[in-house]
């Protein structure tokens, strides 16, 4: 099973890029998981932000891999405890599919992105940088790894 993170934005800054980096080299071998950077809809003056996000989510579905176990992340979707979110990990295994987990723009996901997913995950209630939201992604992502495999990174 192989897993992407499909992120609106680029260039994250060196420090989430770093952070991520080491999150994704542990989980290659319990959950690979590749980081799919998707080009912002153009915003500003004159611009219109329904047309950015529609763009947006347009591009996030082209990088769907066909048939994967889609997941937004989306601050009203449902909360998960880490070893809530390891038994959903070990839900998405069984399945056999490859899994999708979705970050979208500024104003969130485009109406079709959410209509396409199968669930939808929030972090909680605080708004985070779309930036930082893809290293905690990550974090969690391998702490419910982890816990599944029974290693010590978890330690509640």
């Amino acid at each position: 099973m192989k897993s992407k993170l499909i992120a609106v934005g680029e260039r994250a800054p060196r420090w989430v890029a770093e952070g991520f980096g080491e999150y994704q080299k542990r989980l290659s071998h319990w959950l690979p998981l590749e980081l799919v950077e998707i080009e912002p809809g153009l915003r500003g003056k004159g611009r219109d932000a329904l047309r950015a996000t529609a763009d947006e989510g347009a591009r996030v579905l082209a990088a769907l891999p066909k048939n994967a176990c889609v997941v937004a992340l989306e601050g009203r979707g449902r909360l998960w405890t880490s070893e809530q979110l390891a038994q959903r990990l070990e839900h998405w295994r069984g399945q056999g599919r490859d899994l999708a987990f979705l970050i979208g723009g500024p104003e969130g996901h485009a109406p079709d992105v959410l209509a396409r997913a199968d669930e939808q995950w929030s972090l909680g209630p605080l708004t985070l940088p779309h930036m930082l939201v893809r290293l905690v992604a990550a974090e969690q992502l391998y702490r419910a790894a982890a816990l599944l495999a029974n290693h010590p990174y978890h330690r509640a």
